[in-house]
């Protein structure tokens, strides 16, 4: 018998856990909407967005077990698009006429 298959499991259990993370989190976002949090509530909401869109990526894109090396490289370029985005739109924000 080998090592492999004595010590995994079905991962079932843990993407019913996952979803249920994900329902009490939808759950949470619409219970947010409904409170009165002034200029806290786009905070709050992509907060809640940000837990479950990472649960979401480790879990069922299976990001958890990819390899250190992948994910890194993932990470980087991630964030180079993100800064690029971000400075090419201030750059227009910057040049505009405003009349």
């Amino acid at each position: 018998m080998s090592a492999h298959s004595s010590a995994t499991s079905s991962p079932l259990k843990g993407y019913f856990a996952v979803w249920i993370a994900l329902l009490a989190g939808t759950g949470l976002t619409v219970y947010a909407a409904t409170l009165d949090l002034a200029p806290y509530n786009a905070a709050v909401a992509l907060g809640i967005a940000t837990i479950k869109a990472t649960l979401v990526a480790l879990f069922f894109m299976h990001v958890w077990h990819a390899s250190e090396k992948l994910t890194k490289l993932v990470v980087i370029a991630a964030l180079f698009f993100l800064l690029l985005l971000l400075g090419l739109t201030m750059s227009d924000y910057a040049t505009r006429l405003w009349s």
